[in-house]
């Protein structure tokens, strides 16, 4: 029988926020931007969330909720900061850990009850070395699966312990909203409620034939969940398994729209380098780089084009998007949103070009170099010098490039 843990940190960026501003406890709080940016929450206290206030929501939505809101930009560096003081106190407690976000992670705690307890004791003891090291609360959920696992950490919010206890996790369930599930959203919620289904133990119920003819593939993960089951996507994987992503990505939505040729350009080319470097995180090579621009009226176009050869370096990314750019782009059409996304991946690089001169190789050092630095001062730390006037303020996010303890492949939850 698996024993696992799910560590959730309780409202992760404003909690790290109040360490270092005390004057914020208590009081209702938005991380992710001001109050009258385009921008969308990354956070929000206990005491924001009473008006309705949740991450994802726009900001300006959320200033209307609570107007009396404390908006903060948020400081990424200090997250990743205290991440990794998380993620070295779970190396102590187990080598089989994985980091779904910045402030959570799985622990497969099986075969650990002669050093560390039974399950209780060593998530009380898990409990207190993350509030010792970091002065941070955190939930912990217990279960056989990690479904489970993760439900019971939410429902242990805030600052508390839950262990469902092995043949318990269907009754445990049951009285849940079907929007507990990891993986239903409002779309999938709105199904299920059309169709009469509205606790998991409706959905438990049936037939897994019924949900599979609805909802075809993802119909039977959903059965499986409802009683408990690390059923589908990335509860396939064994913790600290490795599951190379389909597409890397990153897109940015100007505060203002614009049509400035300069800026777009080089938006264009501080996205290309963020998502080069995922992809040397990753170990990975791309063929295929696709241009996404969403225009004043929400218009949205995507343009690909696929490389002769596969990389992974800034400047051929660079070059790839910004031809795709220039081709379809009306100069003076305003562009509020733009991004830059990369698929068909190789774990192999390319055959060098030995007529080059070496200038790949010099290339591949120096940003290399580039990332040895970003690691150590934070994604903004180095740009090439054509991405300089598009840089931008780096938004709050689960899963930054550098996140402690996700090695190069690892899976994430869906």
């Amino acid at each position: 029988m698996k024993t696992y843990f799910h560590l959730d940190m309780d409202a992760f960026f404003v909690s790290v926020e109040e360490l270092f501003d005390p004057t914020l406890k208590g009081k209702p709080v938005v991380v992710g931007g001001k109050a009258n940016e385009r921008g969308v929450v990354s956070a929000a206290s206990y005491a924001a969330r009473k008006f309705g206030v949740h991450s994802a929501m726009p900001l300006r939505t959320a200033h209307k909720l609570c107007p009396q809101a404390i908006f903060v930009e948020g400081h990424m560096e200090r997250y990743r900061e205290y991440s990794g003081r998380v993620y070295e106190v779970l190396n102590r407690f187990t080598p089989l850990v994985s980091m779904a976000s910045i402030d959570e992670a799985y622990l497969d705690m099986t075969g650990t009850e002669r050093l560390h307890g039974r399950p209780m004791k060593a998530a009380h003891s898990l409990h207190q070395a993350i509030h010792d090291s970091t002065k941070l609360n955190s939930s912990i959920g217990i279960a056989a699966s990690r479904l489970v696992a993760k439900v019971s950490s939410d429902q242990a919010k805030p600052n508390g312990i839950l262990w469902v206890v092995p043949g318990s996790e269907a009754s445990f369930l049951a009285p849940l909203d079907v929007r507990k599930i990891p993986g239903v959203g409002k779309v999938t919620e709105g199904n299920l409620h059309r169709l009469g289904i509205r606790k998991v133990g409706d959905m438990a119920r049936l037939d897994e034939g019924f949900l599979s003819a609805r909802f075809g593939q993802w119909g039977l993960a959903m059965a499986g969940k409802a009683l408990g089951m690390d059923a589908g996507a990335w509860f396939d994987t064994e913790i600290g398994g490795r599951e190379d992503p389909k597409s890397i990505s990153h897109e940015h939505t100007f505060a203002e729209d614009t049509s400035d040729s300069d800026q777009l350009e080089s938006s264009l080319a501080h996205l290309a380098e963020k998502v080069a470097r995922r992809l040397r995180e990753h170990g990975l090579y791309a063929r295929t780089v696709q241009l996404k621009m969403r225009f004043s009226d929400f218009t949205t176009i995507t343009r690909a084009h696929s490389l002769p050869d596969v990389t992974q370096l800034d400047i051929e990314l660079i070059e790839a998007v910004r031809r795709l750019f220039r081709a379809n782009w009306r100069p003076g059409t305003p562009i509020r949103l733009i991004g830059v996304q990369t698929s068909s991946f190789d774990t192999r690089e390319a055959q060098p070009d030995l007529l080059d001169g070496g200038r790949l190789d010099r290339w591949k050092h120096a940003l290399s170099a580039a990332d040895r630095l970003r690691d150590r001062f934070g994604e903004s730390a180095v740009s090439l010098a054509t991405g300089m006037r598009g840089k931008y303020r780096e938004r709050i996010q689960e899963n930054p490039a550098d996140l402690p303890g996700k090695q190069p492949g690892d899976a994430e939850p869906k």
